[in-house]
């Protein structure tokens, strides 16, 4: 990032902290991420898909959606690294993705929800 010459000096510590900032290309990805989160029908998606695997039939007669608006929401999720896929025959699985960021989102959406996965193993569930 290039160095920012502020108008006014109040004494705080924000160069450092602007040294730091990350590029806007960052916060664009990020922001795409968000924008996910955005949208209760695709919210309702993950919040199934942190807790389970599902083909996207069942997706879309869990959440109450067509199955080609569940298809379109599968594929900005999938799109953004949130979920992952597999096909097994003629259907096609979907859960949620194995990084850091999809893990993220898991933890937060627990916390927003105030609940605790159940695919925590039973020795996390005894310490809660």
């Amino acid at each position: 990032m290039r160095k920012q010459v502020l108008p006014h000096n109040h004494g705080k510590d924000i160069e450092n902290i602007l040294k730091k900032m990350p590029d806007t290309e960052c916060f664009l990805d990020a922001s795409a991420v968000f924008q996910q989160l955005c949208d209760g029908s695709r919210l309702r998606i993950l919040w199934l898909l942190c807790h389970c695997e599902e083909c996207g039939i069942n997706i879309a007669a869990a959440v109450g959606m067509s199955n080609a608006a569940v298809s379109h929401h599968l594929k900005s999720l999938k799109l953004n690294g949130l979920v992952t896929s597999r096909r097994a025959g003629k259907e096609v699985y979907y859960t949620l993705a194995n990084t850091e960021t999809a893990q993220l989102i898991h933890r937060i959406i627990d916390d927003f929800f105030q609940m605790t996965c159940p695919s925590k193993g039973i020795a996390e569930y005894i310490q809660e």
